[in-house]
């Protein structure tokens, strides 16, 4: 009988155990880094994503010809550089001020 009850036991927390928090150790400085990293490369993406859907459109008569001229400025696409720059900023708010 003892044994059906450890048997059962275990089964109900098996079942549990999904519905449970988990329990997870402190990161290291390279998941540190890599999630920053991680952050900089989405808030790029998302800079760029917005600054796209409300690109620059002017429109504006030259005085030479009477002509209206048009100019579509479109937004540049954030390169590697841009990412290490955010993710400099991110680490510096996380990392302790010298």
């Amino acid at each position: 009988m003892t044994n059906t009850i450890e048997e059962t036991t275990k089964a109900m927390a098996e079942q549990f155990a999904k519905y449970m928090p988990k329990i997870t150790t402190n990161k290291n400085g390279y998941e540190i880094r890599t999630k920053v990293l991680e952050m900089a490369k989405d808030q790029a993406q998302f800079d760029f994503n917005a600054q796209f859907s409300g690109w620059e459109q002017t429109i504006k008569r030259d005085p030479k010809t009477n002509e209206v001229v048009s100019t579509v400025t479109m937004p540049t696409v954030p390169g590697v550089d841009a990412v290490l720059e955010a993710a400099e900023k991110f680490y510096a708010f996380v990392s302790p001020s010298k």
